[in-house]
């Protein structure tokens, strides 16, 4: 694909600048690092682009200081380019399985709570760029119904791009999904013992 050129031309009945700007869903999965970082520099384009940009985090705690999180709420709120979000909505799920305080939402209902969140924006159009980050680890543990997710992806008005990330991406969102991307994992320091450190891994 040199040059951005696609390899066919398919018979769809879609102008060229149509077919280009058609909205797109993306899923980073896989066991390797990198699925937040790459949805992350696709923000930055899109901020470039003066897109509104809109990030959940559906597992990070919202106590984690992700380092990602500072520097796209200084640009948003720069003026030079588009305006940016986050919403945090998790207590580490990912690492963390505890049991809620009483009259404390369970982390089941955290995830709900946040995607009616997101489906409310999808529905209003409040952003033309979404990062559901970790988004694909409650539909793996069956919290979010991923023939919902689909549906309400496949039917979203105007030209709102959505990026999901996590492990475990079910097949059917990898189905519909226009791009996938599996991060394989082929040496990690911490394999050999080393911690995560600051500047990269967050």
């Amino acid at each position: 694909m040199p040059q951005g050129q696609p390899s066919v031309v398919p018979d769809d009945g879609l102008t060229t600048r149509q077919r280009r700007n058609r909205p797109l869903v993306f899923v980073h999965t896989g066991i390797g690092k990198g699925k937040s970082t790459a949805a992350f520099g696709l923000a930055l384009r899109a901020w470039n682009q003066g897109w509104p940009v809109g990030v959940f985090q559906f597992v990070k705690s919202a106590k984690w200081k992700v380092g990602e999180e500072n520097a796209l709420k200084v640009l948003g709120a720069s003026g030079e380019g588009g305006t940016v979000a986050w919403h945090k909505m998790g207590e580490g799920w990912s690492w963390i399985q505890r049991a809620p305080a009483e009259g404390e939402l369970t982390n089941e209902d955290k995830a709900r709570e946040g995607w009616e969140q997101v489906k409310r924006d999808l529905a209003a159009e409040t952003y033309k760029l979404y990062v559901l980050d970790e988004f694909a680890y409650p539909m793996h543990w069956g919290w979010i119904d991923t023939d919902e997710v689909v549906e309400v992806l496949r039917d979203r008005p105007g030209t709102q791009h959505v990026v999901i990330t996590g492990r475990n991406a079910p097949q059917k969102l990898i189905d519909f999904a226009d791009l996938v991307t599996d991060m394989s994992k082929v040496k990690h320091p911490m394999d050999a013992g080393q911690k995560g450190q600051r500047g990269i891994e967050w």
